[in-house]
């Protein structure tokens, strides 16, 4: 039987963009807030950024699923997708509506949590592996 995660469309580039992308602005945004700077422009730039680089890998879940690969949790696997595409522009709106520091610590917080997420739809998925 071949490994559920072999050809898995949540591993590999399509995955570490998204995750390296969100760590830089993490550490892009944590340091605005530390010296007490609302977000700029860049920054909620760089959540769309962010914001494409997650909708390409859920296109690559959505092929997958159309070729007939499935998760081990269908409905986890669902809701990560589709809490991972929804982050990026909630942090946009409540970044733009608190023009403070602690915009920037919004923009900090949702792209630490985006790495968390798209490993755990990376392990929803290996649960079907044999």
């Amino acid at each position: 039987m071949i490994h559920a995660t072999a050809a898995s469309p949540v591993h590999g580039p399509v995955a570490t963009v998204p995750i390296v992308l969100s760590l830089i602005l993490a550490a892009w945004a944590l340091v605005a807030t530390v010296r007490d700077r609302a977000p700029d422009r860049w920054q909620l730039i760089g959540l769309g950024v962010v914001e494409v680089a997650l909708l390409v890998l859920g296109v690559a879940a959505a092929v997958a699923l159309g070729g007939g690969q499935r998760p081990g949790e269908p409905g986890v696997f669902a809701g990560y997708l589709v809490t991972l595409v929804c982050l990026p522009p909630l942090a946009f709106v409540l970044a733009r509506m608190e023009p403070t520091r602690w915009g920037s610590g919004i923009v900090t917080v949702v792209c630490l949590v985006i790495p968390v997420v798209v490993v755990r739809l990376q392990q929803t998925w290996q649960v079907t592996g044999g």
